[in-house]
């Protein structure tokens, strides 16, 4: 005799018992809970005053919430000889520019490598791959050699010029590009008259915006959180997150206005996220690769 099929609201679904989809509802809500309960302890941390930082055990909630260490992170960056306005206008310029070249560079090599033929289009895409495996700290040096030969010491295009040159964004948009654009359909917009910079731009772009969204936030968090680098001395240049951890020099008294520039540093990064989450899973899935 066939086993008769669950439904819902007049749609087939998988047939598991009642339980067992209660218990894989509790799980998902359990890893839930353990994956926001650091962004929640940052958020509480940076309205607790003073005194209630330093409980111990910790405390998971604010017994007299307050907003001073937020007034106080102002005033201390209100002090500083290199106005507020240059740290923050330095983070939007390096991460808007590396961001756009990232996106720009990574998409037309994506593309070339996805459906112009070409020879060694394969062995290039090997060379991406291996990439992958190498941490920045490795080719630290190297880098660092390499820019102050361009002479690029003490500017911030000795941060903007690595990023476009990420290949994990193009490896990504090379894999969507795989799965979700026909060589036909190119080939149509082709004899239709279209060149290739427009068939690129209007057929393919458009058909791959999960994936160029996911490389726009995924250049975007790294670029946000720059601190301090090797590459720029100059006080003028250099960038919010580094601003934000020179509020730590002057040790346990300014705990609360380090809990409050968590929090700032953490907003834009998270806003951008939520906004583009769809897209991220989407483009993951289709990769192959699992975060």
């Amino acid at each position: 005799m066939s086993k008769k099929l669950r439904t819902r609201r007049h749609r087939v679904v998988l047939n598991r018992s009642s339980g067992g989809d209660m218990g894989i509802t509790l799980l998902l809500l359990i890893l839930g809970v353990v994956m926001f309960l650091p962004l929640y302890y940052v958020l509480i941390q940076s309205l607790k005053p003073l005194d209630e930082l330093f409980y111990y055990p910790p405390k998971f909630y604010v017994i007299n919430p307050t907003f001073q260490n937020f007034a106080d992170l102002f005033n201390l960056m209100s002090e500083s000889w290199v106005p507020f306005s240059r740290y923050i206008f330095n983070t939007v310029y390096i991460t808007f520019m590396g961001t756009a070249g990232n996106l720009i560079l990574g998409s037309l090599c994506a593309y070339a490598l996805s459906k112009i033929p070409f020879p060694g289009h394969g062995f290039f895409f090997q060379l991406i791959v291996k990439s992958l495996m190498i941490s920045s700290a490795v080719a630290g040096t190297l880098q660092f050699v390499i820019l102050t030969k361009l002479g690029f010491m003490d500017s911030q295009w000795a941060i903007i010029l690595p990023t476009w040159a990420s290949t994990l964004g193009l490896y990504l948009m090379k894999q969507f590009i795989d799965a979700n654009i026909s060589t036909e359909m190119l080939e149509s917009a082709r004899l239709d008259g279209a060149g290739e910079f427009r068939t690129f731009w209007s057929i393919a772009m458009p058909l791959v915006k999960p994936a160029w969204l996911t490389l726009i936030v995924q250049s975007f968090q790294g670029l946000w959180n720059t601190g301090a680098t090797v590459f720029i001395q100059s006080e003028e240049l250099k960038t919010l997150n580094y601003a934000m951890s020179q509020v730590l020099s002057a040790g346990i008294v300014r705990q609360g206005a380090v809990s409050a520039s968590t929090v700032i540093m953490l907003i834009v990064p998270i806003i951008v996220f939520i906004v583009s989450q769809s897209n991220i899973i989407e483009t993951m899935a289709t990769s192959g690769m699992k975060d």
